[in-house]
C-alpha cells in the first residue's frame, strides 16, 4: 500500500471507532429506561450487541493499522540507517540515491506526526514513537551535514574585477603633510580613481545553480520537520565563512579600532585603498548576490531568508564598518582629508543598497551603525577641512625662501585643492550651515593685505558653499604668503616672489577643473594681482637703473658734462652686472611667465640703453662702451633660471 493510500485508510478507520464508542455509549443509556415495553429492551440488547460486534472487528483492524505504521518505519528506519555507516556524500551519489533518501525521510517524518496525532496507551506505541523520533533526528543530522555539504562543495570562485587606485603622484599629496609639503613631483598630480557610482547591480553565483533546487528541498523538509533552527544555524556557518573568505580575498584583515588609530599614516593610508574597493564590491555585488541566494534557498521559509542573511552578513558588516569609525574618530591632520572624502562618499553611494539589503527589523541594527558612521564621518571631514585651513594661516618660515620661486605651501594647497575639486558634490553638501546656507571662516583679519574685497564681494550669493570654502583657503594662502616676502630685504625680490607664488595659483586655477568653481572673476582678479606684483618688481629693480641713462643735462657739450655721462654709463654697468649675478639666482618655473618678464624687461632696459648710447656716443666715447644692445639682450635671458652668473669682461674698468 502506498503511504498516501495508508494514510487515507487509518483516517477512515479512525472515524468509524470513533462512531461505534459514542453509538455504545447511547445504547447503554437507553438501556438503564425503565419505561421502555421489552420489545424495545430487546432491541436496544440486540444493537448493543451489535456494536459490540463490530467495535472488536474494529480493534483488530486498529492492531492491524499499528502493525503497517510499525512496517512503513522500519523500511524508512533501514533506508536512513543504511547511510549512517557510509562516509560519502549522498548528494554525491547521483539523483536517484538522493530522492530515495528524502522519500524515506519525509515518510519518517510523516509517520512520526501520524503517531504524536493518536492517543498512545500503551508503552509498546510509546516505544513506536519515540523509535520514529529517533529515526526522524537521525535523518535531520545528516541533512544537516549534507546541506553544509552542497553549500560548501558547489560553491562558485567570486574574483571581482580589478580596480585602479589612485597614481603614486596623487599619494605624493597624500602622504606629506602641510609641514613637509611632501614631494614636488605633487605638481602634476592626477585627479583621483573612480569606481563607477551608475554601475547596474549584478548578480553573480555564488554556489552552482543546478543546485539551488536540492538546496531548497533539504531546507524545506528541515523545516516541515521542526529542525528550522538547526537549518538556519548550518546556512549561516556556512555563508558566514564564505563571507570572511571574501573580505580575506579582498585583502582586508580584522583589525580593532585601537589597531587603526596606532597605525602610521602610509600604512593606513594603503589599508584606506584596499577599504574602499572591498567595500564596493563586497556590497555591490557580493552581499546582493548572498540576499539572493538566501532568497532562493528559503523562499517558501516566511522571514528565514531575512534571518540568516543578516545574521550571515553581520559580522562581516561590523568588521568594515569598525575600519570606518576608526577613521572618523582619528587624527584629523590635513593630509587624510581625500581619504576621509572617499571613505564617506563610498558609504554614501551605497546607503540606499544597506537600506535595501537590511531593510526589515532584523538588519536595523546593521543599518543604524551604518547611518551613525556616515555621519560622525560627515563631521569629520567639516573638522578636518577646517584643520586644513589653519594648518595654512599658521605656517610659519624663519627665513626666506631660495629664489623667490614658488613656495612649497603654495604647490601643496594648490594641488591639494585640485584634488578637493573632485569632490565637489559632496563638500557643496557637507560644507552648510545647519541652515542650509553656505558657510565660510574667512574673518577680515585674515584677508590678504592687498586691499582685495571681502569674499562676500567676490561671488555672488548663489556661490556653492565649496567655492566659497576654497576661495578661503587660497585667501589664507595669500596672507600667509605676503607674510613669508617680508622676510626679504630686497623689495624687488618680495614683489617677484609674490608674482611667481599668485602667478602659480591663478594658472592651477585656469588650466583644471577648478575654473568651473571658482570663476573667471576670480582668475581675472589674480592675474590682475601677479601683474601688478611684477610691474612692481620691475619698479623696484630698474627704475634707480634705468633713470642713469636719462639725458637731462642742458649742454650736449663740455669736460664736465662728458664726465657725468661716463659716470652714469659705468654706474649703469655695475648696476646691470649686479643685477644679473643676483638675478640668475632668482627662478621662475614657468615657462611662459619667465619669457613674458624678460621680455618686458628687455623692452624697457634696451631701449633706454640705446637711447642713451645712440644720442651720448660722441661724448661719451666708445671705449666706455662696454657691451652693444645685443649683448645686453642676451644676458637678460639668463635672467630667472635659478643657477648664479657673473659678467666677466677683461676690459671693465
Amino acid at each position: 500500500m502506498a503511504m498516501g493510500d495508508y494514510e487515507s485508510t487509518a483516517a477512515s478507520l479512525q472515524g468509524e471507532e470513533n462512531l461505534i464508542a459514542a453509538a455504545e455509549h447511547i445504547v447503554k443509556a437507553l438501556g438503564s429506561n425503565k419505561n421502555f415495553t421489552k420489545d424495545v429492551k430487546k432491541i436496544l440488547a440486540d444493537l448493543g450487541s451489535q456494536l459490540s460486534t463490530m467495535a472488536t472487528i474494529e480493534d483488530n483492524m486498529v492492531e492491524g493499522k499499528k502493525s503497517g505504521i510499525e512496517e512503513q518505519l522500519s523500511v524508512v528506519e533501514e533506508k536512513i540507517m543504511s547511510w549512517e555507516s557510509d562516509d560519502s556524500m549522498i548528494w554525491d551519489s547521483g539523483p536517484d540515491e538522493v530522492a530515495e533518501y528524502l522519500n524515506a525521510v519525509d515518510g519518517a517524518r510523516k509517520l512520526t506526526e501520524r503517531l504524536e496525532n493518536q492517543c498512545l496507551s500503551s508503552q509498546e506505541e510509546k516505544d513506536l514513537l519515540c523509535r520514529a523520533h529517533d529515526v526522524l533526528q537521525m535523518a535531520m543530522q545528516r541533512l544537516e551535514d549534507e546541506f553544509k555539504h552542497v553549500l560548501v562543495h558547489h560553491r562558485q570562485p567570486f574574483e571581482p574585477e580589478p580596480i585602479s587606485f589612485r597614481s603614486s603622484e596623487d599619494d605624493a599629496v597624500e602622504e606629506g603633510s602641510i609641514v613637509s609639503f611632501g614631494d614636488e613631483s605633487v605638481e602634476e598630480s592626477t585627479l583621483r580613481d573612480s569606481i563607477s557610482r551608475n554601475s547596474e547591480e549584478f548578480i553573480v553565483d555564488l554556489v552552482h545553480p543546478d543546485v539551488i533546487s536540492d538546496l531548497k528541498c533539504i531546507a524545506n523538509l528541515m523545516f516541515s520537520s521542526n529542525y528550522d533552527h538547526e537549518c538556519r544555524q548550518a546556512y549561516i556557518l556556512v555563508r558566514k565563512d564564505a563571507l570572511d573568505e571574501c573580505l580575506l580575498n579582498l585583502e582586508i584583515e580584522k583589525l580593532s579600532i585601537e589597531d587603526v588609530l596606532k597605525m602610521e599614516w602610509r600604512t593606513l593610508n594603503s589599508k584606506i585603498k584596499r577599504w574602499v574597493r572591498a567595500m564596493k564590491v563586497f556590497v555591490r555585488p557580493y552581499l546582493v548576490s548572498e540576499k539572493w541566494l538566501c532568497d532562493q534557498t528559503f523562499a517558501e521559509l516566511g522571514s528565514s531568508n531575512l534571518v540568516c542573511f543578516v545574521e550571515a552578513a553581520k559580522a562581516p558588516m561590523l568588521q568594515l564598518l569598525n575600519f570606518a569609525e576608526a577613521i572618523s574618530i582619528g587624527s584629523h591632520q590635513p593630509e587624510r582629508l581625500v581619504r576621509i572624502l572617499d571613505i564617506y562618499e563610498v558609504l554614501a553611494d551605497l546607503l540606499l543598497d544597506i537600506n535595501a539589503l537590511f531593510s526589515d527589523e532584523a538588519g536595523s541594527s546593521i543599518r543604524i551603525e551604518y547611518q551613525e558612521v556616515l555621519k560622525r564621518l560627515a563631521d569629520t571631514v567639516r573638522v578636518t577641512f577646517l584643520e586644513f585651513e589653519n594648518a595654512i594661516a599658521t605656517n610659519a618660515s624663519t627665513s626666506p625662501f631660495a629664489g623667490g620661486g614658488v613656495h612649497h605651501l603654495t604647490k601643496y594647497v594648490m594641488n591639494y585643492i585640485r584634488l578637493l575639486a573632485d569632490y565637489n558634490e559632496t563638500l557643496n553638501l557637507l560644507l552648510k550651515n545647519h541652515d542650509g546656507a553656505a558657510a565660510t571662516s574667512l574673518s577680515p583679519d585674515t584677508s590678504p593685505a592687498t586691499g582685495e574685497e571681502s569674499i562676500t564681494k567676490d561671488f555672488s550669493d548663489s556661490c556653492s558653499p565649496m567655492a566659497l570654502h576654497l576661495q578661503s583657503l587660497t585667501s589664507v594662502l595669500e596672507a600667509n604668503l605676503d607674510e613669508k616676502s617680508k622676510l626679504y630685504r630686497d623689495a624687488s625680490l618680495q614683489h617677484f616672489f609674490l608674482m611667481n607664488n599668485i602667478y602659480y595659483m591663478a594658472q592651477k586655477v585656469k588650466n583644471s577643473e577648478l575654473r568651473l568653481i571658482f570663476e573667471d572673476k576670480w582668475i581675472r582678479k589674480h592675474n590682475w594681482k601677479f601683474q601688478q606684483h611684477a610691474m612692481s618688481y620691475e619698479r623696484a629693480t630698474w627704475s634707480s637703473i634705468l633713470s642713469l641713462l636719462k639725458d637731462d643735462s642742458n649742454s650736449s657739450s663740455g669736460s664736465t658734462s662728458r664726465t657725468v655721462l661716463r659716470e652714469r654709463l659705468r654706474s649703469f654697468y655695475v648696476a646691470f652686472d649686479e643685477v644679473y649675478k643676483t638675478q640668475t639666482a632668482w627662478i621662475i618655473t614657468d615657462v611662459q611667465l619667465r619669457e613674458d618678464l624678460r621680455i618686458s624687461t628687455s623692452l624697457k632696459v634696451i631701449q633706454a640703453y640705446r637711447t642713451f648710447v645712440g644720442r651720448q656716443m660722441q661724448h661719451i666715447g666708445e671705449k666706455h662702451i662696454r657691451y652693444n644692445a645685443e649683448e645686453l639682450q642676451d644676458y637678460l635671458l639668463d635672467l630667472f633660471e635659478g643657477s648664479q652668473k657673473s659678467l666677466h669682461n677683461p676690459n671693465r674698468r
